[in-house]
């Protein structure tokens, strides 16, 4: 075989190589272990299956490519293909990302479901703008309250130290009295060492991850809320993509939701097993508490409402009529 002729079919073959695989990157801000990034890296995987190898996405979990608030940018900007977001994180920049996060509007699977349905079309419209698409959303269980001491009522809240990590979060502190102390969850497992919060509103699979009972020993169960991460890509990188990879993409997308959800309910009822065998008293809400929380809800649905104007009326009539 002539030298030359063998130095130029390798070069070919290189590029050849270089050409077909293609490869992305998918930052996400949560522990490898949680079951959205499990979620995630099973849809990875899915991707690599379907595209016989030639379509890699790699995972990168806990923070470590973008921090949670930059994920949405590098994605829009086209640093990262694709990113995971918590949708609420992003309700100052537009009211409706923060339609799943208010309290008590959806307080059931079957509710957030539809809430989502309801939400979607706006969704996907304002990403567009944005350059992005929405492949695929999950719930996080619903949320209740972490807090040290017992609770009867709203009132027990009163000056407690609360974590807030969303626009909502810091207003429900507001309103029952707490003092909200903005905590991203990288943080959150040593903001409780330290005593910066005695307190948070998050789900029974944060309150695991992070270790919460080795700190707090109560959680009411007041299914507060449905928070849904949502799977974003950049429109221009998915427009690059042969017609095989789009479809890959978009079945995994499909497939990861559905699944997402069906996990999420059934980790719901384990987390909260976990907790109960660390040590935590899973307390149902009290009528009071209940009230209290309610009323809280109605105050900021029309908060809410007044920020959003009239698209947020259509998403809200549109969820109600369904």
């Amino acid at each position: 075989m002539n030298h030359k002729f063998g130095i130029a079919l390798a070069g070919l073959t290189l590029c050849a190589a270089t050409v077909a695989q293609t490869k992305w990157d998918l930052p996400t801000a949560y522990p490898a272990t949680n079951f959205h990034t499990e979620n995630i890296t099973q849809f990875a995987s899915d991707v690599d299956k379907a595209s016989g190898g030639k379509f890699k996405i790699t995972v990168h979990p806990n923070a470590a490519l973008f921090k949670a608030p930059e994920i949405k940018r590098a994605v829009q900007g086209g640093q990262a293909q694709m990113g995971e977001i918590l949708l609420v994180n992003y309700q100052n920049e537009w009211q409706m990302f923060g339609a799943d996060g208010i309290p008590f509007l959806a307080d059931s699977y079957d509710a957030g479901w539809k809430l989502y349905q309801a939400q979607k079309p706006v969704l996907e419209k304002k990403l567009a703008e944005q350059g992005m698409m929405l492949l695929y959303a999950v719930a996080w269980p619903p949320q209740g309250i972490f807090v040290k001491k017992e609770i009867a009522s709203a009132a027990d809240l009163k000056g407690v130290k609360w974590r807030a990590y969303s626009p909502a979060t810091a207003r429900i502190g507001e309103l029952v009295g707490a003092q909200p102390v903005t905590v991203q969850q990288a943080e959150l497992s040593q903001a409780m060492a330290t005593g910066v919060i005695e307190s948070y509103m998050s789900s029974g699979s944060t309150g695991y991850d992070t270790k919460t009972y080795e700190y707090i020993k109560n959680f009411y169960d007041t299914q507060a809320w449905l928070p849904k991460n949502a799977v974003l890509v950049n429109k221009k990188a998915f427009d690059a993509l042969d017609k095989p990879s789009q479809e890959a993409l978009l079945k995994a997308g499909a497939e990861a939701e559905k699944r997402g959800w069906e996990v999420s309910k059934k980790k719901n009822l384990e987390y909260l097993d976990l907790l109960k065998k660390n040590g935590m008293t899973i307390h149902a809400p009290s009528p009071q508490l209940k009230t209290d929380m309610k009323k809280v809800g109605d105050t900021m649905i029309k908060e809410w409402l007044e920020k959003a104007g009239p698209e947020g009326q259509t998403v809200i009539d549109a969820y109600r009529k369904m």
